[in-house]
């Protein structure tokens, strides 16, 4: 049985970009990240969260507009293995009338019916709802708070989901 996978949104979850602009989050790093012309991009990464991930037991994707550059800018200081991503492509902020996040439909195109768990700042219960009528696999839908990023307890969500989204359909 293949693993669930993990799709690991950066902004909000890994990179807490609401926290107080003046505070760096204890045992975080701070990233300058060269993405576009002008000044460079702050982030915040937190070394350790790349080896709790890699410890949950599942196949783990960016699910971020960083897409590609995630492996450049992310990957190493969070410590985590080139991964696989969601091209976004023309879908790449497409606003939705129905309140369905832009990346809902692409996720589940990836997922091609395998369960999965979706760790962002983004989504709403319009996508929990969507994806409960779209997707014929278990999922979940894990918000992280983007003041504070990735938390112990997020981790332990999430390993406790596992033997559920890897078990069944």
């Amino acid at each position: 049985m293949p693993r669930p996978l993990l799709f690991l949104d950066v902004d909000g979850p890994l990179n807490p970009y609401l926290a107080k602009p003046q505070r760096r989050p204890a045992g975080y790093t701070t990233v300058r990240a060269s993405v576009r012309p002008g000044r460079p991009l702050r982030l915040w990464l937190n070394p350790s969260h790349g080896p709790a991930l890699l410890a949950l037991g599942y196949e783990l994707c960016w699910a971020t507009t960083w897409m590609a550059e995630a492996n450049r800018w992310i990957a190493p200081t969070v410590g985590l293995p080139e991964l696989p991503y969601v091209d976004f492509g023309d879908r790449l902020f497409a606003e939705r009338p129905d309140g369905v996040h832009w990346k809902t439909d692409a996720l589940l195109e990836y997922a091609g019916g395998r369960p999965f768990a979706w760790v962002d700042d983004e989504q709403s219960p319009a996508d929990t709802a969507y994806v409960a009528a779209h997707h014929p696999a278990p999922a979940l839908l894990h918000h992280v708070n983007p003041r504070i990023g990735l938390r112990e307890q997020d981790f332990a969500a999430l390993m406790q989901a596992a033997p559920g989204l890897a078990g069944g359909r």
